[in-house]
């Protein structure tokens, strides 16, 4: 069978779901030698996502409202027997089966923290591209959920697969630990945030939280956001200055791998304290890095977190400041998280979200024949 799966958002910005995508294509070149795939890429993104199949180049940009159509007349040639779209919207055609992955329904939920250009190219398409998909994969039963209440996709036509994380993110020696860190330039300890800079993450929550925390703890180390500009973060910015933070929060925009790493690992400890997330890689990042957790007690983060981590109220800053203080001051408490943390992350792979996918692949294959 001819397979292709849609990689074009590589070219515009990385994230979730382009690491996600680059994950799978690597995983599925080493379980699958029967079928044939092809990864449909931007043609002007000079990186190959796979040494082992084809490309497919096209000219269609990823979030254009003509998009669903000019993909469709794009791939028309190529006779796909299945399009996978890791990137929510399917193409109007494209292949005689498609699937999807739904990451999340933050747009539904908040669509108060997107830009209005965002939201009507996900709000107007979501409801025909869960109808027009053969099979939906999704993060976490929490979009599961999502889909049934909000979509009404009924559960058999969903299938979760949990993400994984990559062996890169592990927990470094004390000695080349604090080598990478003079090198890195970071300060000996801090709180860590790792994530979008928009509205969704709750940074301008985190804030609230770290000024009551400083209140309590007035030596309490700086807070360390790492990330990128999404939307609307300007807001982030503007409510540093205006509580008097500068001197105690670090930015470090767009760290790259090895970066991220030492961050981690050099971290007293990392907060996700989002409205919403699909699954939030930034938890098991840290699990595998050692690192005890603290995660907002919404969506698909108790599912990630389980018993490895502090779940918290994220509209509660006093209940956010509470547990990084109590992170900061519990030496038992802190082993015993980041004991679990290890183990737990450890469970979590991108090879077993691969063989889900490819599962799905054959049984939404079988169907059609």
């Amino acid at each position: 069978m001819k397979i292709g799966i849609d990689a074009r958002l590589a070219f515009y910005r990385p994230g979730g779901i382009v690491e996600y995508t680059r994950h799978v294509i690597q995983e599925l070149a080493a379980l699958d030698q029967t079928n044939e795939y092809r990864v449909i890429q931007h043609y002007r993104h000079t990186e190959s996502l796979s040494s082992t199949f084809r490309r497919l180049n096209t000219h269609t940009p990823s979030h254009h409202r003509l998009e669903p159509w000019s993909l469709s007349i794009e791939l028309a040639s190529h006779r796909l027997d299945l399009l996978h779209s890791p990137d929510f919207i399917p193409p109007q055609h494209g292949a005689h089966r498609q699937i999807i992955t739904v990451h999340d329904l933050h747009f539904l939920h908040y669509p108060q923290f997107m830009t209005a250009g965002s939201r009507r190219y996900y709000n107007d398409q979501i409801a025909w591209a869960v109808q027009r998909a053969d099979h939906i994969l999704v993060d976490s039963r929490a979009t599961q959920t999502d889909l049934a209440n909000l979509l009404q996709v009924p559960i058999e036509k969903t299938t979760v697969h949990m993400l994984g994380v990559s062996p890169a993110f592990r927990s470094l020696p004390d000695e080349e630990r604090q080598s990478l860190r003079q090198h890195v330039g970071l300060p000996e300890t801090y709180i860590l945030f790792v994530g979008t800079f928009e509205p969704r993450k709750n940074i301008s929550g985190l804030l609230d939280a770290y000024v009551l925390l400083r209140h309590a703890l007035p030596d309490a180390p700086p807070l360390l956001l790492a990330g990128r500009r999404g939307w609307l973060y300007n807001e982030i910015f503007d409510k540093v200055r205006s509580l008097g933070l500068q001197d105690h929060v670090i930015w470090r925009e767009a760290p790259s791998p090895d970066e991220l790493l030492v961050i981690y690992n050099c971290a007293a400890l990392l907060i996700l304290p989002s409205h919403y997330e699909g699954f939030g890689l930034p938890i098991l990042e840290a699990m595998a890095c050692g690192i005890p957790t603290i995660a907002a007690n919404r969506s698909s983060l108790p599912e990630v977190t389980g018993d490895a981590g502090l779940l918290v109220d994220p509209d509660d800053p006093a209940a956010m400041a509470h547990a990084m203080q109590r992170l900061l001051t519990d030496e038992a408490l802190r082993v015993q998280l980041c004991t679990r943390g290890l183990a737990r992350a450890a469970s979590f792979t991108w090879r077993k979200t691969a063989e889900i996918v490819l599962q799905t692949y054959q049984t939404v294959l079988l169907t059609e024949s």
